[in-house]
Order: C-alpha cells, then structure tokens, then sequence
C-alpha cells in the first residue's frame, strides 16, 4: 500500500471498528503489513473504499474496510469497519491463497 503517514480515527470510524473487539492497533499493524487489498464488492457513490485481509500480531485473520486519501502530501488511511475472520472465511481464503501460488 505505499508508506502511510496517517490513520484517521475519530467518532465517527472508531465506534464501528472497535464493536468486534478489534483494537485500533491491530487495525494499524495489519494495514500496515502488506495486506490483501482488493476494491470493495459494494462501492459507494460517494467515496472508494477497499477490504484489506490480513494477519495481526497474534497471526489472527483480521478484515478490514478503509478509503484512502491524501493530506500534506502524505497517505491517510481511514478504516471504516474491522472484525476477525471465521473459520469458514479463513479456509476459503487460505485455499484462494494457494491456488494463485
């Protein structure tokens, strides 16, 4: 994803994130730790927003929506939503994983 310069967080994201029990930490390191990034299935009229997959610290599976934007010339990276994977998700990533190696 490039190098970021920012997360945004405010009242508005932080609630919707941190429902699942997701800590704006592990939101920050798996978005920062080459994710999967893919344009979201359901894009919005009014802004981009892209699903991230990737791993926390713990090697738990972490889902994570987002919008990109630039200020100062710099990357901020807004999440929008975050939760950890199921199982029946994760098998089904791991085994798109494999067959594109």
């Amino acid at each position: 994803m490039g190098s970021v310069a920012l997360f945004e967080w405010d009242g508005g994201n932080w609630p919707k994130c941190g429902k699942h029990g997701v800590s704006q930490a592990e939101i920050e390191y798996v978005l920062s730790n080459n994710p999967l990034v893919l344009a979201d299935r359901y894009p919005e009229d009014m802004e981009t927003r892209f699903d991230a997959v990737g791993k926390n610290r713990r090697r738990r599976y972490v889902f994570v929506v987002f919008t990109l934007g630039d200020r100062n010339g710099g990357r901020v990276i807004r999440p929008i939503s975050a939760r950890y994977m199921h199982g029946e998700e994760i098998e089904n990533y791991e085994r798109q994983q494999r067959k594109s190696t």
